[in-house]
């Protein structure tokens, strides 16, 4: 892949940011940029060490042999400077970094481009932009966008959020329903003190409040708590990749996780809601005790 040196006009890409060994200057002893900077996993393999070792590029020419009639390869050795690690498997495995001088060379084309990347204010709007772009250019013109080129990792991305999402309503109402069964056996626990609060002359709006208070608070205290451990668990799962993956599935190396405020915001207040409303029953039980019937107890 041919780009812009580091440090020469506004990247369009971060994969420069993602340089674990060397940089993407492609700087070289001889000042004609000719360096390469080689995906983690490649390196690995081919067992290459920025500044010390050398790759060879071999691709097809436009040069036919009077002799052979057949195509002359071109070759090109390239000094590697830099080991870049995106995470992204097919990136790591496969990609080799060079100067868009010397991929020209490699791809004898002179002074032009297989394709151009192209980026965007809003990373959503990369589809309509590239819609836009490809019936304005016309044919031969094509153009191809993130969501695209990795169209089979967020299909499986989108049917786990959908998995995830029902197994946390599951939880949800379970908890639910623990807190129903709490709060009824309280109701049954002090059927006697309600009496007498009851004959005492507190009125059953007073009792259904003490019981919603307390169902509420239970919901408060525990998404707190959850709360608190989801994102404790996430910021862990996501910075020291506990759960790893295998890339050559996946195309990533590590289980990622994203915190999002918004989805965040609808679980506490979806937990809160039911929890409230949890409440409602055991409190209407409450408050519809009569209180000659409560003291017999």
């Amino acid at each position: 892949m041919g780009i812009v040196p580091q440090g020469v006009g506004k990247p369009v890409t971060t994969i420069r940011s993602y340089a674990t060994a060397g940089d993407f200057r492609f700087a070289t002893t001889d000042g004609k940029r000719r360096g390469a900077v080689v995906g983690e996993r490649l390196a690995n393999r081919l067992g290459v060490v920025p500044g010390v070792d050398s790759i060879t590029l071999t691709t097809l020419g436009n040069e036919v042999s009077p002799v052979t009639g057949t195509i002359v390869p071109r070759e090109l050795k390239l000094e590697v400077t830099g080991i870049f690690n995106t995470g992204m498997y097919e990136y790591d495995n496969t990609y080799v970094c060079v100067s868009v001088e010397v991929a020209q060379d490699l791809a004898a084309l002179g002074s032009d481009v297989t394709g151009l990347e192209v980026a965007t204010k809003d990373r959503w709007s990369a589809s309509e932009v590239g819609a836009r772009l490809a019936k304005t250019l016309g044919y031969p013109y094509r153009t191809e966008d993130w969501q695209a080129q990795n169209n089979s990792l967020f299909m499986a991305l989108r049917l786990e959020k959908l998995g995830m999402t029902l197994i946390l309503m599951l939880v949800i109402l379970v908890a639910a329903f623990n807190i129903v069964g709490t709060l009824t056996m309280v109701v049954a626990d002090k059927t006697k003190e309600i009496g007498i609060l009851r004959a005492m002359g507190m009125p059953a709006s007073s009792i259904r409040r003490i019981f919603l208070a307390q169902g509420i608070m239970i919901g408060v205290v525990g998404t707190a708590l959850g709360l608190l451990v989801g994102l404790s668990a996430a910021v862990a799962l996501d910075r020291f990749k506990i759960i790893p993956l295998n890339p050559e599935v996946y195309f990533i190396d590590h289980l990622p996780v994203a915190r999002q405020p918004l989805d965040i915001a609808v679980t506490v207040v979806a937990s809160l809601l039911i929890a409230a409303v949890a409440t409602i029953y055991p409190a209407l039980q409450a408050s519809r005790l009569l209180p000659v019937e409560a003291m017999r107890e």
